[in-house]
Protein backbone atom coordinates (compact mmCIF):
# COMPACT_ATOMS: atom_id res chain seq x y z
CA UNK A 1 0.00 0.00 0.00
CA UNK A 2 0.86 3.62 -0.71
CA UNK A 3 0.14 6.83 -0.07
CA UNK A 4 -1.32 8.63 3.25
CA UNK A 5 -3.69 7.28 6.06
CA UNK A 6 -5.84 8.80 8.42
CA UNK A 7 -6.73 7.73 12.19
CA UNK A 8 -8.89 9.15 13.74
CA UNK A 9 -9.63 8.35 17.47
CA UNK A 10 -12.29 9.64 19.42
CA UNK A 11 -13.27 7.01 21.92
CA UNK A 12 -12.77 8.97 25.43
CA UNK A 13 -11.98 11.91 26.38
CA UNK A 14 -8.47 11.87 25.30
CA UNK A 15 -8.95 12.44 21.28
CA UNK A 16 -6.53 11.55 18.73
CA UNK A 17 -5.42 12.17 14.86
CA UNK A 18 -2.86 11.23 13.09
CA UNK A 19 -1.34 11.15 9.34
CA UNK A 20 1.00 7.75 8.24
CA UNK A 21 2.36 7.14 5.14
CA UNK A 22 4.02 3.53 6.03
CA UNK A 23 7.20 4.73 6.90
CA UNK A 24 6.69 7.63 9.23
CA UNK A 25 3.72 9.51 11.44
CA UNK A 26 3.87 12.81 9.31
CA UNK A 27 1.67 15.00 11.92
CA UNK A 28 -0.21 13.70 14.91
CA UNK A 29 -2.63 15.68 17.42
CA UNK A 30 -3.58 14.00 21.08
CA UNK A 31 -5.55 16.27 23.49
CA UNK A 32 -8.06 16.66 25.98
CA UNK A 33 -11.20 16.68 24.55
CA UNK A 34 -14.49 16.54 27.31
CA UNK A 35 -17.39 16.51 25.33
CA UNK A 36 -16.11 18.69 22.88
CA UNK A 37 -15.10 16.00 19.96
CA UNK A 38 -18.05 17.46 17.86
CA UNK A 39 -16.41 20.76 17.22
CA UNK A 40 -13.05 19.85 18.05
CA UNK A 41 -12.69 16.67 15.86
CA UNK A 42 -12.43 18.41 12.29
CA UNK A 43 -10.63 21.59 12.36
CA UNK A 44 -7.84 19.19 14.44
CA UNK A 45 -7.77 17.15 11.22
CA UNK A 46 -7.67 20.16 8.83
CA UNK A 47 -5.17 21.32 10.71
CA UNK A 48 -2.57 18.42 10.44
CA UNK A 49 -3.69 18.16 6.95
CA UNK A 50 -2.55 21.76 6.57
CA UNK A 51 0.87 21.38 8.59
CA UNK A 52 2.19 18.88 5.70
CA UNK A 53 0.61 21.08 3.16
CA UNK A 54 -1.63 18.88 2.02
CA UNK A 55 -5.52 18.14 0.81
CA UNK A 56 -8.15 15.33 2.05
CA UNK A 57 -7.60 14.57 -1.84
CA UNK A 58 -3.51 13.14 -0.97
CA UNK A 59 -5.48 10.66 1.96
CA UNK A 60 -5.72 6.69 0.29
CA UNK A 61 -7.04 5.53 3.38
CA UNK A 62 -8.72 5.58 7.12
CA UNK A 63 -8.26 4.10 10.08
CA UNK A 64 -11.11 4.61 13.61
CA UNK A 65 -11.12 3.56 16.54
CA UNK A 66 -13.89 1.61 17.55
CA UNK A 67 -13.84 1.27 21.29
CA UNK A 68 -15.31 0.32 23.73
CA UNK A 69 -15.41 4.02 24.67
CA UNK A 70 -18.15 6.97 25.19
CA UNK A 71 -20.98 6.63 22.88
CA UNK A 72 -20.89 10.13 21.60
CA UNK A 73 -17.11 9.97 21.08
CA UNK A 74 -17.18 6.80 19.12
CA UNK A 75 -19.88 8.24 16.80
CA UNK A 76 -18.43 11.02 15.84
CA UNK A 77 -14.99 9.85 14.97
CA UNK A 78 -16.45 7.12 12.97
CA UNK A 79 -19.33 9.33 11.09
CA UNK A 80 -16.07 11.74 9.93
CA UNK A 81 -14.27 8.10 9.04
CA UNK A 82 -17.26 7.39 7.13
CA UNK A 83 -17.84 10.35 5.40
CA UNK A 84 -14.76 10.18 4.13
CA UNK A 85 -14.24 7.10 2.92
CA UNK A 86 -18.05 7.28 1.14
CA UNK A 87 -17.03 11.14 -0.13
CA UNK A 88 -13.58 9.97 -1.68
CA UNK A 89 -14.02 6.36 -1.75
CA UNK A 90 -11.23 5.38 0.51
CA UNK A 91 -10.96 2.15 2.65
CA UNK A 92 -11.55 2.45 5.67
CA UNK A 93 -11.07 -0.11 8.74
CA UNK A 94 -11.69 0.05 11.86
CA UNK A 95 -9.99 -1.10 15.22
CA UNK A 96 -10.37 -1.60 18.86
CA UNK A 97 -9.58 0.60 21.31
CA UNK A 98 -7.98 -1.37 24.01
CA UNK A 99 -5.47 -3.00 21.04
CA UNK A 100 -4.75 0.53 20.27
CA UNK A 101 -3.54 0.52 23.98
CA UNK A 102 -1.92 -2.59 24.09
CA UNK A 103 -0.01 -2.40 20.57
CA UNK A 104 2.51 0.80 21.74
CA UNK A 105 3.88 -1.45 24.31
CA UNK A 106 7.25 -3.52 24.53
CA UNK A 107 7.51 -6.71 25.04
CA UNK A 108 7.13 -8.11 28.14
CA UNK A 109 6.36 -11.72 30.06
CA UNK A 110 3.99 -10.80 32.28
CA UNK A 111 0.04 -10.16 31.72
CA UNK A 112 -0.60 -6.46 30.39
CA UNK A 113 -3.86 -5.16 31.73
CA UNK A 114 -5.02 -2.30 28.70
CA UNK A 115 -7.36 0.54 30.62
CA UNK A 116 -9.49 2.92 29.88
CA UNK A 117 -11.72 5.06 32.29
CA UNK A 118 -15.34 4.16 32.31
CA UNK A 119 -17.18 7.19 34.75
CA UNK A 120 -18.47 6.72 37.82
CA UNK A 121 -15.20 5.34 39.29
CA UNK A 122 -14.87 2.47 37.32
CA UNK A 123 -12.63 1.23 34.53
CA UNK A 124 -12.62 -1.14 31.37
CA UNK A 125 -9.89 -3.56 31.49
CA UNK A 126 -8.55 -6.24 28.98
CA UNK A 127 -5.84 -8.75 29.66
CA UNK A 128 -3.30 -9.62 27.10
CA UNK A 129 -0.57 -12.01 26.33
CA UNK A 130 2.29 -11.11 24.21
CA UNK A 131 2.08 -14.08 21.56
CA UNK A 132 3.82 -14.73 18.13
CA UNK A 133 5.27 -11.49 17.52
CA UNK A 134 2.78 -9.12 19.45
CA UNK A 135 -0.01 -8.87 21.86
CA UNK A 136 -2.38 -10.71 21.75
CA UNK A 137 -6.36 -9.94 24.10
CA UNK A 138 -6.77 -13.25 25.89
CA UNK A 139 -9.89 -11.92 27.61
CA UNK A 140 -13.22 -10.12 26.45
CA UNK A 141 -13.15 -5.93 28.18
CA UNK A 142 -14.53 -5.95 31.43
CA UNK A 143 -16.19 -3.14 33.86
CA UNK A 144 -14.70 -3.30 36.97
CA UNK A 145 -13.04 -0.77 39.65
CA UNK A 146 -9.63 -0.44 40.56
CA UNK A 147 -9.84 -2.34 43.68
CA UNK A 148 -11.64 -4.93 42.14
CA UNK A 149 -8.39 -5.18 39.46
CA UNK A 150 -6.21 -4.99 42.12
CA UNK A 151 -7.88 -8.66 43.46
CA UNK A 152 -8.28 -10.55 40.27
CA UNK A 153 -5.08 -9.47 38.19
CA UNK A 154 -1.95 -11.78 37.52
CA UNK A 155 0.73 -11.28 40.04
CA UNK A 156 3.23 -10.54 37.26
CA UNK A 157 1.24 -7.73 35.99
CA UNK A 158 1.56 -4.56 33.75
CA UNK A 159 -0.76 -1.67 33.97
CA UNK A 160 -0.95 0.91 31.32
CA UNK A 161 -3.97 3.37 29.46
CA UNK A 162 -6.05 5.74 31.14
CA UNK A 163 -4.87 5.12 34.65
CA UNK A 164 -6.38 8.09 36.78
CA UNK A 165 -5.15 9.84 40.30
CA UNK A 166 -7.04 6.93 42.39
CA UNK A 167 -5.72 4.12 39.98
CA UNK A 168 -2.19 5.37 40.53
CA UNK A 169 -2.18 5.03 44.05
CA UNK A 170 -3.85 1.82 44.45
CA UNK A 171 -1.44 0.29 41.96
CA UNK A 172 1.00 1.62 43.92
CA UNK A 173 0.77 -0.60 46.95
CA UNK A 174 1.12 -3.57 44.59
CA UNK A 175 3.91 -5.82 44.78
CA UNK A 176 7.16 -5.56 43.24
CA UNK A 177 6.39 -7.89 40.14
CA UNK A 178 3.97 -5.87 39.21
CA UNK A 179 4.37 -2.11 37.05
CA UNK A 180 2.63 0.35 36.56
CA UNK A 181 3.61 2.76 32.88
CA UNK A 182 4.69 6.58 32.91
CA UNK A 183 2.00 8.45 32.08
CA UNK A 184 4.05 9.49 28.78
CA UNK A 185 3.71 5.55 28.05
CA UNK A 186 -0.06 5.24 28.98
CA UNK A 187 -0.95 8.08 26.16
CA UNK A 188 -3.04 6.35 23.89
CA UNK A 189 -1.87 7.70 20.47
CA UNK A 190 -3.49 7.60 16.89
CA UNK A 191 -0.32 7.02 15.46
CA UNK A 192 -0.20 3.51 17.05
CA UNK A 193 -4.21 2.97 15.49
CA UNK A 194 -2.83 4.18 12.06
CA UNK A 195 0.08 1.62 12.08
CA UNK A 196 -2.48 -0.81 13.03
CA UNK A 197 -5.00 0.37 10.47
CA UNK A 198 -1.83 0.23 7.66
CA UNK A 199 -1.54 -2.99 8.44
CA UNK A 200 -4.76 -4.17 8.25
CA UNK A 201 -5.37 -2.47 4.82
CA UNK A 202 -2.08 -3.81 3.56
CA UNK A 203 -3.44 -7.38 4.23
CA UNK A 204 -6.55 -6.51 2.05
CA UNK A 205 -9.28 -5.69 4.90
CA UNK A 206 -11.59 -3.01 4.73
CA UNK A 207 -14.74 -2.31 6.75
CA UNK A 208 -16.56 0.70 5.54
CA UNK A 209 -19.33 -1.85 4.15
CA UNK A 210 -20.19 -3.53 7.11
CA UNK A 211 -19.60 0.20 9.68
CA UNK A 212 -21.97 1.72 6.92
CA UNK A 213 -24.95 -1.10 7.18
CA UNK A 214 -27.34 -0.80 10.22
CA UNK A 215 -28.07 -4.71 9.86
CA UNK A 216 -24.32 -5.68 9.70
CA UNK A 217 -23.95 -3.54 12.61
CA UNK A 218 -26.65 -5.22 14.61
CA UNK A 219 -25.43 -8.53 13.85
CA UNK A 220 -21.75 -7.68 14.56
CA UNK A 221 -23.24 -6.62 18.23
CA UNK A 222 -24.79 -9.62 18.88
CA UNK A 223 -21.76 -11.47 17.98
CA UNK A 224 -19.66 -9.67 20.67
CA UNK A 225 -19.47 -10.51 24.13
CA UNK A 226 -21.74 -9.35 27.39
CA UNK A 227 -18.50 -7.85 28.85
CA UNK A 228 -17.56 -5.68 26.08
CA UNK A 229 -21.31 -4.54 25.47
CA UNK A 230 -21.39 -3.79 29.40
CA UNK A 231 -18.32 -1.55 28.67
CA UNK A 232 -19.48 0.25 25.79
CA UNK A 233 -22.73 0.79 28.24
CA UNK A 234 -21.07 2.27 31.41
CA UNK A 235 -18.99 4.40 29.37
CA UNK A 236 -21.75 5.58 27.74
CA UNK A 237 -22.87 7.24 30.82
CA UNK A 238 -20.05 9.74 30.70
CA UNK A 239 -21.54 12.05 28.36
Amino acid sequence: MEGLLLAIDTSTQMASVALYDGVAVRAELTWASPRHHTVELAPRIAEILSAKKVGVGALTGLAVALGPGSFTGLRIGLAVGKGLALARNLPLVGVPTLDVVAYAQARRRATLYAILTAGRGRICVAPYRWRRGRWRQIAAPQITTWTELVEWADAKAVFCGEIDRQGAQVLSDLEDQTRVLSPAQCLRRAGYLAELGWQRLEQGERDEERLASPKLNRRRKQQIRAARERADTAMEARD
